[in-house]
C-alpha cells in the first residue's frame, strides 16, 4: 500500500499545533449583548423561554453593561418592554419612555468602555405588535412608518445612542433615518440596518421577552426564509441608502446569506444569533444531549468564520468569560 505523502493531520496532532494554525480567533469586541429593560419591574425577572436571561431594571440593566464592559464586550443591545402601547406606538418616540430612558442611563454608565445600541422598531410598543403603523384595511403602512421611525432616530440619538439598530423592514427605513439624523445634527450617528431579517420561527423566545402583542405573523415585510438572492439584494440597498453596518438575522440558519453578504459589502457585516438559537442550545445542554460550552463556542465560531464582524448573542457575557479563562 503506497503510503500517503499529503497528511492534513500533521496540523491537528497536539493542542498546540492546532493553536498554532487556527484560522479564526473570536474576541470578546466582536460580541454585542442584547438587554430587556422592563417598565415598572422593581426587581430583575426571568424570562421562561430563554433561562438565564433576564427583563432588567434601569438598576440591574447598568450592573450588566458594567460587567460587560469589564469582559471587553464591543456594546450592548438595548429593547424596552413598556407598560402601556397604543396603536401608533406613541411610546417609543417619548423621551420618558422605557427604552430612551435605559439608553440615556446605558449612555452614562458605559462612556467610552463600549458602545450603546438601541432597537428601532415600533412592535414593542403598538398594541397590534407589528413593526408599523396600520392602514385602514389591517395592514402594515410603509410609508407612514417611515415617519414614525424618523422620529425614533432623532429621539434616540438624542438620548444617547451611539448605534441605532432598524430593525422594522420598512421599504426605505436607512435612507429616511439617515436624513432625520443629519437634518437634526446627528451625522456621527450609526445605522445598523437589519438587512437581511427572516420571517423565523426562532424568534419564539424574543415574543415573550418583550410581552409581544403580535397577532398573526410579519411576512408581508420580514423575508421568506426560503430566498437567498434577497437577502443580498436587501444589504445592497440599505448599504446605497446610507447604512454604516449591515446584518443577516437570524445567524445559523443563514450562514449561506451572510457569507453571501459578507463577500460583497463594503461595510461591516454583522449578524444575529437571536433568542430561538439561543435557547435551543441551552435546552439541548440542560437534557445532557450536547455540550454547552462546545455548543456556544462552535456556534458563535460558526457565525464569525461565515463572515460576521461582530454577532449579537445571548451567550456573551458567558463566552467572554470562558475565553478570558483560558
Amino acid at each position: 500500500m503506497q503510503r500517503p505523502v499529503i497528511r492534513p493531520r500533521r496540523l491537528r496532532q497536539s493542542a498546540a499545533m492546532r493553536n498554532q494554525v487556527r484560522e479564526l480567533r473570536v474576541d470578546p469586541a466582536e460580541l454585542v449583548l442584547p438587554l430587556f429593560v422592563r417598565e415598572g419591574l422593581s426587581a430583575p425577572q426571568e424570562i421562561s423561554s430563554l433561562p438565564g436571561i433576564q427583563q432588567h431594571t434601569i438598576d440591574s440593566m447598568r450592573a450588566e453593561i458594567a460587567e460587560a464592559a469589564e469582559l471587553g464586550i464591543g456594546g450592548v443591545m438595548l429593547f424596552g418592554v413598556p407598560e402601556k402601547r397604543d396603536a401608533y406606538g406613541t411610546g417609543a418616540t417619548d423621551p420618558e419612555g422605557i427604552l430612551n430612558v435605559a439608553i440615556a442611563a446605558a449612555a452614562a454608565e458605559a462612556g467610552d468602555a463600549l458602545t450603546v445600541q438601541a432597537d428601532l422598531c415600533l412592535d414593542e410598543f403598538t398594541d397590534h405588535g407589528h413593526c408599523g403603523v396600520l392602514d385602514g384595511k389591517g395592514a402594515v403602512d410603509n410609508d407612514a412608518t417611515l415617519s414614525r421611525y424618523a422620529e425614533m432616530a432623532v429621539v434616540q440619538a438624542e438620548m444617547g445612542a451611539q448605534i441605532i439598530g432598524m430593525s422594522g423592514m420598512m421599504d426605505g427605513q436607512i435612507a429616511v433615518a439617515r436624513e432625520a439624523l443629519d437634518r437634526t445634527g446627528h451625522e456621527d450617528a450609526v445605522l445598523l440596518a437589519y438587512s437581511a431579517k427572516y420571517a423565523s420561527a426562532f424568534y419564539g423566545p424574543f415574543r415573550e421577552a418583550v410581552d409581544s402583542q403580535l397577532q398573526g405573523d410579519r411576512r408581508t415585510y420580514q423575508m421568506d426564509p426560503a430566498n437567498r438572492r434577497e437577502g443580498l439584494r436587501e444589504a445592497l440597498l440599505d448599504i446605497d441608502e446610507g447604512a454604516d453596518i449591515v446584518m443577516v438575522k437570524p445567524a445559523m440558519s443563514y450562514l449561506d446569506v451572510l457569507a453571501d453578504v459578507s463577500a460583497e459589502s463594503i461595510v461591516p457585516v454583522w449578524a444575529y444569533q437571536v433568542s430561538g438559537e439561543y435557547a435551543t442550545i441551552v435546552a439541548a445542554a440542560q437534557h445532557g444531549w450536547i455540550e454547552r460550552d462546545r455548543a456556544v463556542e462552535e456556534s458563535i465560531v460558526s457565525i464569525r468564520r461565515a463572515g460576521a464582524d461582530a454577532v449579537l448573542t445571548y451567550f456573551a457575557l458567558e463566552y467572554a468569560k470562558a475565553l478570558r479563562a483560558r
